[in-house]
């Protein structure tokens, strides 16, 4: 087995020791029996149980997980902390199945949390609904009409509101769209309820005025949640300039300086020009538990809203093929000055305009700055032409992507809006993979559940939001690969595969065991799987039984 480690000059005493007949060690591409010995937050040994029977003392607890499935904690390389903490305390909407459902789910939301001064939801998606018709403010006004409400769509790029938060907000007839932004109005020229991109900040902005202990309660809550998934680490990613105003990365240092931060949050804040601010920040977070990675910034939407960048007009509306939420040029220059001073980057790029736009912005900087291992990413890469595949290799970019996305809008809406022969280049995992790209994986959570098995899933799957059929068969993975993907390719995707990814001596203990093992399961059974115990730093931060065997 590789990365096992027998004997060093002076024994080492573990302080835990596990074992399993199911280890996936992210070295090979299938489980084997073996057992691990921690000590002081490390892997120190790795072999049969009777080989590291020689790191045991009287005070190592041995615990034996017998066929349970043990394997890298999952690394999550894309997500809004914050802002999915946020979403845990509000309305779910992605069940329902038309307005009325939707608006009852609101109601009984409310009636529930009668002292919160706005009601806040997430998920719907008129898609699904039987009409398939965009909603407006006066359905919420009849069930709201004196609390602002907030409801943001599934992709979360734009959001349905009433009118009390459209009047605390300061949005009316004659308010002005912001640069990459809109505010939707009816036939008379009024504010319908509906606010795309940078044009809901307004309303996020009261929104989201949170007390901070508020926030140290959700930021808790997140982190529990992280824990019972089997989540050890994961990529904070500056969301929008409207989320701003939740970004509190000195609450996760006080987490951190009290012990209690159970999750490794990597620190990705906005590319904005604005370098001597990324500096200080860089020199300020950087241990182990809690460090600024690069800069992340979006160049464009999403493809249901229309705010995607294309390099061709959209199949239903030939007037558009969406827009840059900044100027290519500035987009470029952005990147080449960050690039000079080490920083990664990451775009927001889903369609095929973006995606090419974000290379040929790391390719003028390797044409300015010379090539380094600079490990910038794509995020999303959903639509994608095909001759810019095989520049995720030429350049050394990561493919950042999330496969419970394409099951998440709904599959004949999603095709109608980019047409037939795009459609053969939708979330191309296999063929990126085959090209030689580099695969990390997300949830993009709250855009998604918080659910590394679901990503797993429709990855080995690739089933549509039918439930039923799949969606480009030839584009799935190997079980192996998407648990790589969600491990070692995180890792490698922070510059962090010597400390994290695998089960390897001398790597970080960041570890989960689930209470099945995943290479016997049924495909369609892989989301249910449960996380039996998480560790962290060699500690047990989530037991879901709270009696591990101990032998």
């Amino acid at each position: 087995m590789r990365g096992r480690c027998v004997v060093t000059k002076q024994k080492q005493i573990a302080d835990m020791i596990i074992s399993s007949n199911a280890v996936f060690t992210g070295l090979s591409d299938r489980p084997e029996p073996a057992s691990i010995a921690i000590a002081e937050g490390k892997i120190i040994g790795v072999g049969t149980a009777e080989e590291m029977s020689i790191f045991a003392g009287e005070q190592t607890k041995v615990y034996s997980f017998a066929d349970q499935f043990i394997m890298p904690g999952f690394h999550d390389f894309h997500l809004h902390v914050m802002d999915g903490a946020v979403t845990m305390d509000s309305a779910y909407l992605f069940t329902a199945r038309s307005e009325k459902e939707a608006l009852d789910i609101i109601r009984e939301f409310a009636e529930s949390k009668p002292d919160e001064p706005w009601v806040i939801g997430s998920a719907w998606d008129c898609g699904y609904w039987d009409t398939q018709q965009l909603p407006d403010r006066h359905s919420l006004d009849r069930i709201l009409p004196d609390r602002p409400a907030l409801m943001f769509h599934a992709e979360g790029h734009y959001a349905w509101v009433n009118s009390k938060a459209l009047e605390i907000a300061g949005i009316h007839r004659d308010t002005e769209n912001p640069d990459f932004g809109s505010i939707g109005k009816d036939e008379n020229g009024e504010p319908d309820g509906l606010l795309y991109e940078k044009a809901m900040g307004a309303v996020i902005e009261h929104a989201y005025r949170f007390t901070r202990e508020k926030k140290r309660e959700l930021f808790a809550n997140f982190l529990g949640h992280a824990a019972s998934l089997g989540i050890t680490a994961v990529h904070d990613l500056f969301a929008t300039e409207s989320l701003a105003v939740l970004t509190d990365y000195d609450l996760f240092k006080e987490f951190e300086d009290e012990g209690k931060l159970t999750t490794r949050i990597h620190l990705w804040p906005a590319l904005d020009g604005d370098l001597e601010r990324a500096k200080r920040l860089r020199a300020k977070y950087q241990s182990d538990k809690l460090c600024m990675s690069g800069l992340k910034q979006f160049i464009d939407g999403v493809i249901t809203a229309r705010t995607a960048y294309l390099l061709e007009p959209y199949a239903d509306a030939p007037n558009t093929r969406g827009e840059t939420t900044f100027p290519p040029e500035t987009i470029k220059k952005w990147v080449v000055d960050a690039d000079k001073e080490g920083f990664s980057i990451r775009f927001h790029a889903i369609g095929d305009g973006a995606i090419r736009l974000a290379f040929d912005a790391y390719e003028e900087a390797q044409r300015s700055n010379g090539k380094r291992d600079s490990r910038h990413s794509i995020e999303h890469v959903e639509v994608i032409h095909p001759a810019d595949i095989p520049r995720f290799n030429e350049l050394g970019v990561t493919a950042s992507m999330q496969p419970d996305h394409f099951a998440m809008s709904e599959r004949g809406v999603y095709t109608d809006r980019i047409g037939a022969e795009r459609e053969k280049f939708v979330f191309p995992i296999h063929t990126l993979q085959k090209a030689g790209a580099k695969l990390a994986f997300g949830t993009d959570f709250p855009i998604d559940v918080l659910s590394p098995l679901l990503q797993i899933y429709r990855a080995v799957t690739r089933i549509d939001s039918s439930g039923e059929k799949v969606w480009h068969p030839h584009e799935r993975i190997s079980l192996a690969d998407a648990l790589k993907a969600y491990t070692a390719g995180s890792a490698y995707g922070s510059f962090r595969e010597q400390e994290l990814g695998t089960l390897e001596v001398g790597k970080l203990a960041d570890i989960v065991v689930l209470e099945r093992n995943l290479f016997e399961v049924p495909a369609e059974e892989i989301p249910e799987v449960k996380v039996q115990v998480t560790i962290v730093d060699g500690k047990i931060v989530y037991d879901h039984s709270n009696e591990v065997v101990v032998k």
